[in-house]
């Protein structure tokens, strides 16, 4: 498949990573996608595309048009139509928040359709986009919206998760909880009201995530791992806690993730999980 993508133009590269286009045929039906610091908007202009819960109590959805997803704190399986054609944005932990009145915990751990969070929008994007193609003006048209829908002023302790969420960005989740509301010169309990107000979870969370995040994405595959050293180096303390993570979050364990790495080299970035 072929992804464009651009990092948008101030203010919005505060709140999104990029927005993007997805279009050809998938190399790979289905995949299982573990929690990543990122909430995302797709608008499907492809088939119909099917998603499952790890969470057996969650019946599984079918989305033609468009949905959001907030931030996840647990795996997904994701089966692609053929072709694909799809454009979206990549949201940072916090960045849906200025654009809707939903809160982040309606949208955590959960697929929900445009139309629930932007009244009456998808058919209209969807038709702007389908005009133009897969090009830079396909996207023009997400980065206008989201435009549109900026607030005008941030909300209550937006500015506060935002200055934290970055630092935990940077260092990739590396940094204790304590030494943020230090920072900040705010309360242990305040600052966690104010992530699970803006991202969904509190800011403990999304330390895990971006720590994992960090961990998956940096594994190379074609060398031996060293995973006791690699566990310390990406701030787990000690192997087990790296492989509780691994299967917590993806259902595999360490040595099972680099056998698929080494399965797939061509992959760039997050390689393929075989669907559960």
């Amino acid at each position: 498949m072929d992804y464009v993508g651009r990092v948008p133009a101030p203010p919005l590269d505060r709140f999104v990573d990029d927005v993007y286009c997805l279009t050809g045929v998938p190399r790979h039906r289905a995949m299982t996608v573990p929690p990543m610091p990122s909430a995302h908007l797709f608008v499907n202009l492809g088939g119909p595309v099917r998603l499952w819960d790890s969470d057996p109590s969650v019946p599984p959805a079918v989305l033609t048009d468009g949905w959001f997803m907030g931030v996840w704190t647990r795996r997904f399986r994701f089966e692609y139509p053929t072709p694909v054609r799809l454009v979206g944005v990549h949201f940072k932990p916090w960045g849906i928040s200025p654009f809707t009145d939903v809160p982040a915990s309606e949208l955590r751990d959960r697929w929900v359709p445009v139309d629930d969070v932007w009244r009456r929008a998808v058919d209209r994007i969807r038709n702007q986009v389908g005009e133009l193609g897969s090009g830079p003006a396909a996207l023009r048209v997400l980065e206008d919206e989201l435009r549109s829908r900026l607030a005008d002023a941030p909300a209550r302790g937006l500015d506060l998760v935002r200055h934290t969420g970055g630092q935990l960005a940077a260092c990739h989740g590396a940094v204790p909880v304590g030494a943020l509301t230090e920072a900040a010169g705010v309360s242990v309990n305040h600052l966690a009201a104010q992530f699970k107000s803006h991202v969904g979870v509190t800011p403990k969370r999304v330390a895990r995530i971006y720590r994992f995040a960090r961990l998956i994405l940096s594994v190379d595959a074609p060398r031996p791992v060293d995973w006791p050293a690699f566990a310390h180096a990406v701030g787990y303390f000690d192997q087990a806690h790296l492989a509780n993570e691994f299967k917590d979050f993806t259902g595999l364990t360490p040595t099972e993730y680099l056998a698929l790495r080494q399965r797939f080299p061509a992959e760039q970035g997050f390689p393929p999980i075989p669907a559960e």
